[in-house]
């Protein structure tokens, strides 16, 4: 197999994405067309490796400062990770549908913008998909590897058996639908939490600390279908009759958050959100955050495991 991967965008996502595969044996060049940024890239690229194992080295990565510019000799696979914006993607797709060679899969790292759309009309659609990570991604080990609807199973095959080869856990999503399998569940929730503060119900405080403590606790040993069939479903489905009616159903987040946005508030990359930050206290926060993830990494291999291959459908 190609060992050398190209990823597109040096944020704090393409940065942890290099991370993983330097870690995993692989060489890499990265696009970064702002060449004032490559120290600040080159510097989270190495601690991100750091931090997967201490003896590794970001001795494989190289910079350019346009896709032009590449090296195409053994890349075995491309990300991009470049702003969720769909007329940019579809361009940067339309420039890699003619540079990378035919054999090369080509990923969107989109958290929610169907890759059909960004791939629609190219002449190798077959051979483009989504690799979807969740920040920080060298820590989180889980990938959607997404299926579009030109994405053909030899790409799927492909792309899942790199993730794995590099340490991921890599997940399947059957169909280009918006926000995949993993923000549709975690926007499930937000939608909720959001709508619970807008009610005064809870503060912050209390939405977090029912999340890591309640609920959410018993995740890193089974994830909740599992969960449910051990504790039972008779229960279960008892108390979603009698809850659901009265969740929030809205299309857009509450106002407990739109307020914030509105004012600009993003949190503690403004400064202020829910609550207001220092840049010492994010940075704090941000580096204890990590240290949990790390830690809390290889407790999920020794989860609990369901005996066979479960029912579709329910029937």
């Amino acid at each position: 197999m190609s060992k050398t991967l190209v990823v597109i965008g040096c944020g704090l996502m393409g940065c942890d994405i290099a991370a993983i595969f330097l870690r995993g044996g692989w060489s890499v060049q990265a696009v970064e067309t702002n060449t004032g940024n490559w120290e600040r890239a080159r510097d989270r690229v190495a601690l991100s490796v750091s931090q997967l194992d201490p003896a590794a080295t970001s001795d494989g990565l190289s910079l350019v400062a346009a896709v032009a510019d590449l090296n195409w000799d053994d890349v075995g696979l491309v990300i991009e990770a470049i702003p969720e914006k769909m007329d940019i993607k579809r361009a940067l797709f339309a420039e890699l549908d003619r540079l990378v060679p035919a054999n090369v899969p080509v990923a969107t790292n989109t958290s929610g913008l169907r890759i059909t759309e960004i791939a629609a009309g190219l002449p190798t659609a077959h051979r483009m998909g989504g690799l979807h990570f969740f920040l920080p991604a060298h820590l989180v080990p889980a990938v959607e590897v997404v299926a579009g609807e030109c994405t053909d199973a030899a790409t799927m095959d492909r792309m899942f058996d790199i993730m794995a080869s590099v340490g991921r856990v890599p997940i399947r999503v059957a169909k280009d639908v918006p926000g995949f399998l993993a923000n549709r569940l975690q926007h499930a929730l937000m939608r909720e939490a959001y709508a619970i503060l807008a009610e005064g119900v809870a503060t912050p405080e209390d939405v977090d600390d029912i999340v890591r403590y309640g609920f959410g606790f018993r995740y890193i040993a089974a994830g909740p279908i599992l969960q449910k069939d051990l504790a039972g479903l008779d229960t279960s489905y008892a108390a979603g009759v009698s809850i659901y009616p009265y969740l929030n159903n809205g299309t857009k987040p509450a106002r407990s958050i739109e307020s914030l946005v509105e004012a600009g508030k993003f949190g503690a990359k403004t400064g202020s959100g829910f609550w207001d930050w220092t840049p010492e206290q994010a940075k704090e926060q941000r580096e204890k955050y990590e240290q949990i993830l790390l830690q809390a990494a290889p407790l999920l291999s020794s989860g609990a495991r369901p005996p066979g291959k479960a029912r579709r459908g329910g029937g």
